[in-house]
């Protein structure tokens, strides 16, 4: 009697897809188990991976649904799955990706190998300089709306293989759990959280969009990152025709575009004073609207061009409000520079990409707090923060890499 499992999966890629989980971190699942927890029985819990997936009797738990509140006051549902169930997903991951990614266009830039965010933001600006119009698009719900019908119709154009096929399908139907106990069963999307999910998200708009505009509009570059899309057009006109199309073309997929969200901007640089309702859109962060540049012979103008975003802003002054710096009379400067660098330096590495000036006004609140600190904490500058902002910045001549905005 043969122990042969029908399906060849390696154990030295249940291995890997662990240690990068693991890389990863993450919240628990419905089981409540962290990474940590998870690695008590290491060995136990990843044969049973690999023999319930060699097997084909592994079957996804319930997703933990999280609640996420977004920047309009409604709420992302995120759907957590275990860290075990996040390995399986992994495994798939590793299998497939290899088989999609290359097929993918090179203006797909969300959740890829050697593709950012910050790649689609340098590519919207400079095509922002070459074309006067932006088609700002923004899918209604897109996670949660995806068909499964058409997922599973492209994941087969580019594999037969019976258990990939088989744990995409489980995955997609896997059911959430709230925190009360109620099960929230699910015959459309994919979970918003899973590791899969990206993959997935971006085969199913390689062919619901990138495929199809390259092959009907290729006048109409575009930049997309998972659902987040910018088209970028020569006339008002074009724009608009365009849009209609695509709006039935996303109708054709399952997919509706939000009304108020969804826009035609005008982005076209100079000084030139039209009549345009819109003339600014956020895209990843970024805030793209006219401002004063200076060119490399230093000479004054009005480009299009990305900063910031608006958005961005606020969250980074709540963050900097949340700290409590002049309350802080009992730390050093040295401790305040290890509890704020590493969040400052994400901003700086993110943020401080385009339009850096924009960054650092966010980033002068944390001076005014520091100033704040510094007078409530030494008796020296009680009553005189303009001789406690000098002694900082005497810290600062002497010591710029202490904290991070300062270098």
């Amino acid at each position: 009697m043969s122990n042969a499992k029908p399906f060849d999966i390696s154990k030295q890629i249940v291995w890997e897809a662990y240690k990068r989980v693991k890389a990863n971190k993450g919240a628990e699942g419905i089981d409540d188990v962290t990474i940590k927890d998870f690695e008590d029985k290491l060995k136990d819990n990843l044969y049973k991976i690999w023999n319930r997936m060699s097997s084909g009797t592994y079957f996804p738990p319930h997703v933990k649904m999280v609640e996420i509140p977004k920047a309009d006051g409604k709420k992302r549902i995120l759907g957590i799955p275990t860290v075990g169930d996040r390995i399986a997903q992994m495994v798939v991951k590793m299998y497939l990706e290899p088989l999609l990614d290359p097929q993918f266009h090179p203006d797909s830039y969300g959740y890829r190998p050697n593709k950012s965010a910050k790649e689609a933001i340098g590519k919207t600006r400079g095509r922002c300089w070459q074309y006067e119009w932006v088609i700002d698009l923004d899918i209604k719900g897109f996670f949660d709306n995806m068909d499964h019908e058409l997922i599973m119709k492209a994941v087969e154009k580019h594999t037969q293989s019976r258990w990939i096929l088989m744990y995409v399908s489980r995955w997609l139907k896997v059911s959430a759990e709230k925190g009360d106990g109620t099960i929230i069963e699910r015959t459309k999307g994919s979970p918003q959280g899973g590791v899969i999910s990206p993959l997935i998200a971006n085969l199913f708009m390689h062919y619901a969009f990138d495929k199809w505009i390259e092959r009907n509009h290729p006048r109409n570059p575009f930049e997309r990152y998972a659902d987040d899309i910018v088209i970028h057009c020569a006339t008002e006109k074009e724009a608009l025709i365009l849009l209609e199309k695509i709006k039935e073309r996303l109708g054709e997929c399952k997919l509706e575009l939000h009304p108020e969200k969804t826009k035609i901007v005008h982005c076209k640089s100079g000084n030139n004073h039209g009549n345009y309702p819109n003339e600014k859109f956020d895209f990843l962060g970024y805030t793209f609207k006219k401002r004063q540049a200076k060119s490399k012979r230093g000479n004054l103008f009005t480009g299009f061009l990305p900063a910031v975003g608006d958005k961005a802003i606020k969250k980074i002054r709540e963050k900097i409000l949340e700290w409590e710096i002049h309350q802080k009379t009992c730390n050093t400067l040295d401790e305040i520079a290890e509890m704020i660098n590493p969040t400052v330096r994400g901003w700086i590495n993110y943020y401080g990409s385009f339009y850096k000036s924009e960054l650092d006004q966010v980033l002068k609140k944390i001076e005014y707090r520091l100033t704040k600190w510094a007078v409530k904490k030494y008796k020296k500058f009680k009553g005189s923060p303009t001789r406690a902002a000098e002694w900082l910045r005497r810290i600062r001549k002497r010591d710029p890499k202490l904290l991070a905005h300062w270098a």
